[in-house]
């Protein structure tokens, strides 16, 4: 039996892995192997693909599907919630992009409505390929991470308007300018309906499907919710990915958003792939052969400008130049958002011939370079961060007295006003310590110094910066950051103005450990690792261990230098062999409910050994803890009793601790 379309879907999925493989191996994101291999197996490569209409029919689903979990992952309240950078470093990174793309596509001879178009397409980033490659880096909480990701955030959001600009640009272009008013009309609209969806209809819709704990039904409501809207915006002359997108919103507000994600993601992954596919067969080899100076120099010029907009954008937020050069780096690509926009465009003819294949070259070429400019940027960032200029930009941040490095000594310098900066500065503050806190961002530096800290705004990797705030002087730093890389620097430059000073940094991983202690750090402490201990101890204290024993085995793997796992084979290890030794028995909590048929009683009146066989430990009265309980000890409401027995005799026991309707702790 001849099935083309079925040898074509194969033939995908064949050379893809065999792409996709070769790009992983070289660093090179999935989407843009994806892409070639639509390139490779397209009309304009070998021409492996017969079905090619049939392919984009698929890949028409993979367009709804993404967009479904692009807006599932946001929400409503995100949206009007969104923090200072995605209002402010957003808006102005997509307002500037496109004013840049808008005004040279116009000095090049295209016409307007082609020039917005182009315009809306250069303002998107791949959030996809910035995500894993910092994720691969251990530096999704470092203030350029986060910044890029808001602006990110912001692009999604703008999208909507951009999807919907389509129809009006089109009839600009027509001359039917009488139907703008109906086509935003109908948008509104649609945003209205979308709203009240998720507000009140599809979490009670979705609540009654997930009572009947069917997996089957609740994943097939979620196709028919997302492709039931991306059919109504189609049919009233809006675009399928609009709809879609509004769906995946809508979703979001329930409280099924996590489970619906799990359940659509591979039917996703499958047609997005698809559609990746069919944008990669347009891409033609032989103009990209025959122009390439045009396209590289095309490249460069997206890559510099999206860089320079998004760093003026991290600029205007007051952040230090290396945070301001990492986020521009990592905002410079065209994004996976403006392929689904291009493909809108192209049907609707606002990109068509040589245009398109300029923009299919250059995002491609964009979204390969991404990867190997963020591992880059650290390197370029610290260079330029080094060289003085006339100027220091520090809008929301109090600066720090010029006397204050006279003020303190042995002090602790706190980079970073994390979870670990703020507990630390909350014990030094208990302890009499003096401190100072080093914070980039500066938006918490003037909240926190209103409320006394003495935090001030400051990039820790300048050696200036650390002068300032008396790092001679200092007796400990601690660096808390989310950085690895911006860790090292930061220690090497601390050690070298005070190679006294004792420096204590925290990192994520055990291979961070080595090149630290190189660089002059005293203590290491790895999050993994203390995670780790923490776990096993209270695994142990689970099993009953002696306390002291427990001690012992945390000493002993810390004092190796967090070398865990050759700790744990040492022969002879008193912990190597844990045992069960007291099999089935529980220690647990349990409260006297006021009018407990135990009130009032001693512990000899109530024999807890002989008729429940379970040993009252302690006794927690008040905020007090009364250890080892005497026979003549009375029991009083509220109490909180600590037993020691067999799971069925502490149950047997509520019969005491309980009125007779009660339940216990």
């Amino acid at each position: 039996m001849d099935m083309p379309l079925f040898n074509d879907i194969l033939t995908i999925f064949g050379l893809g892995i065999v792409v996709i493989f070769i790009c992983l191996l070289i660093r090179i994101p999935v989407i843009v192997g994806l892409l070639l291999t639509g390139a490779v197996a397209g009309p304009h490569g070998l021409g492996l693909i017969s079905q090619v209409d049939e392919v984009e029919r698929l890949a028409e689903i993979g367009v709804v599907s993404l967009l479904f979990t692009i807006g599932m992952g946001l929400s409503f309240e995100n949206v009007l919630q969104m923090g200072r950078a995605a209002l402010l470093g957003g808006s102005t990174q997509v307002v500037l992009t496109f004013l840049l793309g808008f005004t040279a596509a116009k000095f090049a001879g295209i016409g307007t409505g082609e020039s917005i178009f182009l315009g809306f397409l250069l303002t998107h980033s791949s959030t996809t390929i910035l995500l894993k490659v910092f994720q691969e880096r251990a530096e999704l909480h470092s203030p350029h991470c986060r910044t890029s990701l808001a602006v990110s955030l912001f692009q999604d959001i703008g999208s909507v308007p951009m999807m919907l600009a389509i129809p009006l640009l089109i009839g600009s272009q027509n001359q039917m300018g009488g139907s703008t008013l109906m086509i935003f009309a109908k948008g509104i609209a649609v945003v209205l309906l979308s709203i009240f969806a998720a507000k009140y209809v599809v979490p009670q819709l979705l609540y009654q499907i997930a009572r009947t704990r069917s997996r089957e039904l609740f994943m097939l409501s979620l196709i028919v919710i997302c492709f039931g809207i991306a059919w109504l915006t189609s049919s009233i002359g809006l675009s399928l990915a609009l709809g879609a997108f509004l769906a995946g919103l809508i979703v979001s507000e329930s409280p099924y958003t996590q489970q619906a994600l799990g359940d659509i993601m591979p039917f996703r992954d499958v047609f997005t792939s698809f559609f990746f596919v069919s944008v990669g067969m347009l891409l033609n080899f032989g103009f990209i052969l025959h122009n390439p100076i045009l396209i590289l120099g095309i490249t460069l010029a997206v890559l510099l400008s999206k860089t320079i907009i998004g760093g003026f954008a991290t600029y205007l937020l007051g952040y230090p130049r290396r945070t301001i050069l990492l986020t521009g780096f990592a905002l410079a690509s065209v994004g996976e958002f403006s392929f689904v926009l291009s493909q809108a465009g192209q049907e609707s003819g606002l990109l068509h011939g040589n245009i398109y294949q300029i923009f299919l070259a250059v995002s491609v070429l964009t979204m390969t370079a991404t990867p190997f400019i963020i591992n880059g940027a650290p390197k370029i960032a610290t260079l330029f961060a080094a060289i003085p200029l006339p100027f220091t930009h520090r809008p929301s941040a109090p600066a720090a007295p010029q006397d204050l490095q006279n003020n303190l000594m042995d002090h602790i310098i706190i980079v970073g006003y994390g979870v670990n900066g703020r507990n630390l500065s909350r014990a030094a503050r208990s302890a009499g310590i003096p401190y100072v806190i080093l914070e980039m961002n500066p938006v918490t530096v003037r909240v926190e110094s209103k409320k006394g800290e003495p935090i001030y705004y400051g990039d820790a990797t300048q050696r200036a910066v650390l002068e300032h705030i008396g790092i001679k002087t200092a007796r400990v730093m601690v660096v808390a950051i989310s950085d690895p890389i911006a860790t090292r620097s930061i220690t090497t430059v601390a050690n070298r103005i005070n190679p006294g000073l004792y420096i204590i940094a925290r990192t994520r991983f055990l291979q961070e450990m080595q090149p630290l202690y190189k660089l002059g750090a005293d203590e290491v402490v790895p999050e993994d690792f203390e995670t780790s201990v923490e776990i096993f101890t209270r695994v142990l204290r689970k099993y009953l261990i002696p306390h002291d024993e427990i001690e012992k085995f945390v000493t002993e793997v810390r004092s190796d230098n967090y070398e865990m796992f050759r700790s744990l084979s040492r022969t002879g290890s008193t912990i190597s062999e844990i045992k069960l030794t007291l099999p089935n028995v529980e220690i647990s909590s349990l409260r006297v409910a006021p009018g407990a048929p135990i009130t009032g009683k001693t512990l000899n009146q109530i024999d807890l050994r002989r008729k429940y066989s379970v040993t009252l430990l302690a006794i927690r009265r008040n905020g007090e803890v009364i250890a080892n309980p005497d026979a003549n000890t009375q029991f009083h409401d509220n109490d909180q009793l600590i037993l020691l027995g067999r799971p069925e005799k502490l149950i047997a026991m509520l019969e005491l601790i309980e009125p007779s309707d009660g339940h216990a702790d």
